[in-house]
């Protein structure tokens, strides 16, 4: 349980949620970019002038499986600590949950546990989520391994981690803990508090998405709606646009090799498109692209947001001698392929799938192949265009996304409904009767519907801002910010104080 200092300061947890093929991907990576760029600008860390408290890094040693005490494996959990603002032993802990992917320490730096612990004197913990980031155990990824990975395993870590984490840091019996996290990660901040509320005193769950969903047509529903949302830079021309740049894509998809060949080189198409299944990974980037636009509208180092995009798809062609959307479908392809440094916006379906099947940790990528697993085997998330009025293209359709749980792990379209059931049969879905529980969501956010956005009762909170997007109230504060997202930030604030009594100081640090 060795701990040390170290000198990055990294950022919040923020990828996407959306399964694991290629359109996920790019989706995924574009979290990651947003959470480097914050992190190396140093937005939002609050830090003594005097002198930098640099987080420490720790690992615990984990039961493998925690629920058979016969199987003595275990596993190293990464966790980072920020005590800087610790003023006695019977202070609350602020505990912020890794999600699906990296957590860094900038998860005890920055953010609402980092803010808001000056003002209660809180201690400030980070925690990974088994099977990400390092915190990966040393058999590997093969489907006997992730059998163990799963949301319930990560709850039972969170509460071994809370026991052990108290006798090493001395915590007090009395000190009340209190989760963060944001969207897998807010889910199971609010679950925690459902499921052990003798061991979690109080969560806040900002963009989670507790009701898993098969077929998440609702997420375009949202995006499209958000095309035209004229506070943020939409319109409907700007949504006519969009459609009609996914027309001419298709349209071109159907002309033969020629055409395909120079979408390919238009649009970074890695990859043959003469087959249909290549063809939907390349609709299913693009709808990626857009769909990024608007879930990560407005944070610093957001690629695009809908203005700009909205800018791109109605402005002159320049030197494009195609139809004006179409070509401003292409410059947002260059524009986020080159914030991202990669060269393909998409792949064949099977070099997909074959990256999907590496098991090995080293060459594992950022948790492409465990976050499937979890959409396989618990939450669904797949993304679809197939309702009337979407304004994209009807591929990737649900089947070919549910083929993709066959094709890397042998799981079938059956098993995969079934499991999304039963996660909402286990954790209740949008009326889970957590107490103490804030959910903290964005109208922008595709992901908000999954979530929970009114008051279910007098101790089940819930706040939703207008014009923002996927975790906006966690990001660094911005002299830019809204007025709703600064008054959301300080509701936060003193929701807390309805929890944990009146400050310890009188401002909150940061502006909160």
């Amino acid at each position: 349980m060795a701990i040390g200092p170290v000198l990055w300061l990294g950022p919040l947890l923020l990828v996407s949620l959306w399964g694991s093929s290629a359109p996920a991907s790019l989706l995924r990576r574009l979290g990651e970019h947003i959470q480097r760029f914050q992190g190396s600008s140093g937005l939002g860390l609050s830090l003594d002038p005097g002198g930098v408290a640099l987080p420490k890094e720790g690992w615990l040693e984990q039961p493998l499986d925690p629920f058979n005490a016969s199987n003595r494996r275990s596993f190293l959990q990464r966790y980072w600590v920020n005590d800087q603002h610790w003023t006695s032993q019977d202070g609350p802990v602020f505990l912020h949950l890794g999600g699906e992917g990296s957590l860094g320490p900038g998860s005890v730096m920055r953010g609402h546990p980092a803010t808001l612990a000056p003002v209660w004197g809180a201690l400030v913990i980070g925690l990974e989520h088994r099977f990400y980031g390092l915190s990966i155990p040393a058999e590997g990824l093969d489907v006997a391994q992730l059998r163990f990975l799963s949301s319930r395993h990560a709850l039972a870590d969170v509460v071994s981690a809370r026991l052990a984490l108290s006798r090493l840091f001395n915590v007090s019996f009395s000190s009340p803990w209190l989760c963060f996290g944001g969207s897998y990660a807010g889910s199971l901040a609010a679950w925690a508090r459902l499921k052990f509320p003798h061991l979690i005193f109080a969560s806040v769950a900002s963009s989670a998405p507790v009701r898993a969903i098969l077929d998440f047509s609702e997420y375009n529903d949202v995006v499209s709606r958000s095309l035209m949302n004229t506070a943020i830079g939409g319109s409907l021309e700007c949504r006519a646009a969009a459609s009609a740049a996914f027309a001419e894509v298709e349209r071109r998809l159907r002309a033969g090799r020629s055409a395909q060949a120079a979408l390919r080189a238009e649009l970074g198409a890695c990859g043959s498109l003469g087959r249909a299944a290549d063809q939907a990974e390349l609709l299913g980037a693009l709808q990626a692209l857009v769909g990024g636009a608007v879930q990560y509208d407005g944070q610093a180092g957001a690629p695009l947001s809908v203005r700009q995009l909205c800018g791109l798809l109605l402005g002159d062609r320049d030197n494009c001698s195609s139809p004006a959307p179409y070509c401003g479908l292409r410059r947002a392809v260059q524009v986020v392929t080159h914030s991202l440094g990669q060269k393909c916006l998409s792949f064949s379906r099977a070099e997909t799938v074959a990256q999907l099947k590496v098991t090995e940790t080293q060459v594992a990528g950022v948790g492409d192949r465990q976050w499937l697993y979890q959409t396989c085997t618990e939450f669904g998330y797949y993304v679809t265009c197939e309702v009337p009025g979407c304004p994209f293209s009807q591929l990737p359709a649900l089947p070919s996304q549910l083929e993709l749980c066959e094709q890397v792990f042998g799981f079938s379209a059956a098993s995969i409904a079934q499991a999304v059931s039963q996660t909402n049969s286990y954790y209740g879905g949008q009326t889970p009767g957590a107490t103490q529980v804030l959910f903290v969501n964005g109208d922008v956010d595709p992901w908000h519907v999954l979530s929970i956005t009114q008051p279910l009762g007098p101790s089940e909170s819930a706040l939703l801002i207008p014009n923002a997007s996927h975790c906006l109230d966690m990001a660094p504060e911005r002299p830019s910010d809204s007025p709703s997202l600064r008054l959301a930030r300080q509701n936060i604030f003193q929701q807390l104080q309805t929890w944990l009594g009146p400050a310890k100081k009188s401002q909150v640090r940061g502006g909160v």
